[in-house]
C-alpha cells in the first residue's frame, strides 16, 4: 500500500471563551486554526494528521505541500514498527529547514497520519499499538485562556469546577491573578500557571516565591527564552516550586537537554509540534527514566486531540488539556466532549478512532 496524495486542509472554527482572550502581536484571534493533514493510500484507506498552526495555518499548509507532499508521495506505508525509521529519514531529509517550528509541526502531521494507517491497516485503535491502553477515560483540565481582570479569572474558574473538570490551567502572569483562581477553587484543586515565557531568571524566581502561596501544581514556562534551560533551572530550585516546559521543545533531543539540566519536573510534549506521536513516546521514555511527570500540551480539537487522548492511554496517570471554550462545531461530533465527572473517553474505533466530519469540514474550510 503506497500513499498516494498529502492534501493540507484549512479549518477555522470560531469560538466564545467568554472574559478571555488570546493575542499574538496586535491581533485578537476569535478562532481556532486547524491544518488538518489528509493522507491518501492506493488501497482507499486514509490517514488523519495535524499540524500546528494557531497563527500560520497559510504557512504550515504551505509546508505540507512544499515540504512533505513530496517527500511521502509514493512512500510505502510502513507497519507501526517502521514507523520511526521512515520519519528518522524525513526530518533528515528537511533538516536544513529547521529542527522546530513549521517543519517539525508539518512532520508531525505526518506522523500522527501513519499511525492512523497504521491502526486501521491492523484494525486497532492507536493505543494498542504502542503498548495498551491502561485507562479507558483521561481526566481533562480546563486550560483557561488569558483574562487579567481577577473576577472574571474567580467567575471562569467556578465555572469550569461546576462543569466537572478536574483542575484548572491560567495563562496569567500576575499574583492577583493567581490568588483570585485559588480562591474560588479552595485548596484541594490543583492549580497550573502558564505565563508562556515573560521573565527573567530573577523575576521568575520572585513570582514563583510570590505566589506559592496559592500552591500552584507548576508554573509553566515562566523564562524566556524557552529554551534557557539553565535560567530555567534555577527558578526550580531558587524558586522552590515545580515547572513545566516543553511545548516549545523540539524533539526529544532537546527534551533530554531539558531534563539533564534538572529544568521541569513536569515535561509537556504537544504532539503536533513535538514530532508526532513518534517523537512523544521517546520524550515519555525518557521522561520515565528521569523521574519526570508527563503532562502534555494539547490545547486543540483536531486529530492531535486524539493521538493526545490514545498517549495518555497507555500511562497510568496524567492529564489531558482542554480549551475552555465554547464552539459551535466540532470535527468529531460530542465524542470529545468532557464529561460530568471530568474526563474524555478515548477512541476504541480503528487507528485514531474516529473519522472527521466532513461536512464540519467543508462548512468551516478557508479556501
Amino acid at each position: 500500500m503506497k500513499i498516494t496524495d498529502v492534501r493540507a486542509h484549512h479549518i477555522r472554527i470560531p469560538y466564545d471563551a467568554g472574559p478571555a482572550s488570546f493575542r499574538q502581536g496586535a491581533s485578537a484571534i476569535s478562532a481556532l486554526d486547524m491544518v488538518i493533514v489528509e493522507v491518501s493510500t492506493d488501497a482507499g484507506l486514509t490517514g488523519w494528521g495535524d499540524a500546528f498552526a494557531y497563527v500560520c495555518p497559510k504557512t504550515s499548509c504551505m509546508a505540507v505541500t512544499e515540504m512533505i507532499a513530496p517527500q511521502a508521495r509514493g512512500l510505502e506505508v510502513p507497519d507501526a514498527s517502521g514507523i520511526p525509521a521512515v520519519m528518522e529519514q524525513i526530518q533528515r531529509n528537511l533538516h536544513l529547514f529547521g529542527r522546530y517550528g513549521i517543519t517539525m509541526f508539518a512532520i508531525s502531521a505526518l506522523d500522527i497520519a501513519l499511525w492512523d494507517l497504521a491502526g486501521k491497516v491492523k484494525g486497532v485503535p492507536l493505543h494498542q499499538l504502542i503498548g495498551g491502553a491502561r485507562r479507558t477515560t483521561i481526566p481533562a483540565y480546563a486550560s483557561l485562556m488569558r483574562i487579567g481582570n481577577a473576577g472574571h479569572i474567580a467567575s471562569e474558574c467556578k465555572k469550569a469546577i461546576k462543569l466537572g473538570y478536574s483542575a484548572i490551567k491560567l495563562h496569567e502572569t500576575t499574583i492577583p491573578a493567581v490568588t483570585a483562581a485559588r480562591e474560588a477553587i479552595g485548596p484541594g484543586v490543583p492549580l497550573m500557571v502558564d505565563m508562556n515565557c515573560p521573565l527573567d531568571g530573577p523575576a521568575a524566581i520572585q513570582f514563583a516565591r510570590d505566589c506559592k502561596q496559592a500552591a500552584p501544581l507548576f508554573l509553566e514556562e515562566p523564562v524566556w527564552p524557552p529554551e534557557d534551560f539553565a535560567t530555567l533551572a534555577d527558578v526550580r530550585r531558587e524558586g522552590r516550586l515545580d515547572i513545566a516546559a516543553g511545548e516549545n521543545a523540539c524533539t526529544v533531543h532537546q527534551f533530554r537537554q531539558m531534563m539533564s539540566a534538572g529544568a521541569v519536573s513536569h515535561a509537556q510534549p504537544s504532539v503536533i509540534k513535538v514530532g508526532g506521536v513518534t517523537e512523544f513516546l521517546k520524550v515519555a521514555v525518557l521522561a520515565d527514566e528521569f523521574g519526570v511527570k508527563v503532562i502534555p500540551h494539547s490545547p486543540y480539537f483536531g486529530p492531535g486531540f486524539l493521538a493526545t487522548l490514545h498517549l495518555m492511554a497507555i500511562r497510568d496517570e496524567g492529564l489531558i488539556e482542554v480549551f475552555f471554550m465554547k464552539r459551535p462545531a466540532c470535527l468529531w461530533g460530542d465524542r470529545i466532549d468532557v464529561d460530568a465527572n471530568g474526563h474524555v473517553a478515548v477512541p476504541q474505533g480503528e487507528g485514531l478512532g474516529y473519522e472527521p466530519d466532513r461536512d464540519v469540514m467543508e462548512t468551516y474550510r478557508v479556501a
